[in-house]
């Protein structure tokens, strides 16, 4: 039989999921949603400035969009429960934005032609955030975004490695800075 749904199953976790496959429905269903949603040149060139936060619930497929909630799942409700909420969405949104901007900058001064969907970015934050708490698991942590960071790249796949990259040390930082 089917499981009522509780007040316990809306966790800030499950609320960012919910709002991301949301964002993706909209994506889809929506002319260049991809490049209206992602971040791309247009931040600049046409004033597109909700792109950086856009650009986190955006994603490139429903596999893309999987693996992200995935992680976001484990993750988030790791910080979640250790933290609290509010600390997992100020974490969340506040490394994602950094994330993207940052990111941007890489676009803007290497490859004008990206455009930037998903939440890896923000979700390395939360790996970073978690790396800097559990010194067991930093070394493993580290591992994996590399794994996850250059393995598609060296069988062609289009991946923003660099956004990768900036989560894992703006999380780490924030970890830092909220300790």
């Amino acid at each position: 039989m089917l499981k009522s749904i509780s007040k316990k199953d809306f966790t800030a976790t499950n609320v960012l999921i919910i709002i991301t496959i949301l964002m993706y429905i909209v994506q889809i269903n929506i002319p260049r949603g991809g490049l209206y949603l992602g971040l791309n040149m247009n931040f600049t060139v046409n004033e597109l400035w909700w792109q950086p936060l856009s650009s986190m619930f955006a994603h490139g497929g429903l596999g893309h969009l999987g693996m992200n909630m995935f992680v976001l799942y484990q993750f988030g409700n790791l910080i979640e429960r250790a933290r609290g909420a509010k600390e997992l969405v100020l974490l969340y949104l506040v490394c994602g934005i950094l994330t993207s901007l940052g990111s941007f900058a890489y676009i803007y001064y290497l490859d004008n032609y990206v455009n930037l969907v998903g939440a890896s970015g923000a979700i390395c934050a939360l790996l970073g955030y978690v790396a800097f708490y559990d010194k067991a698991q930093r070394s493993g942590i580290i591992t994996w975004i590399l794994l996850i960071s250059v393995a598609p790249l060296l069988i062609g796949l289009p991946i923003a490695w660099y956004a990768h990259f900036i989560g894992l040390a703006l999380g780490f930082i924030y970890a830092i800075i909220r300790k």
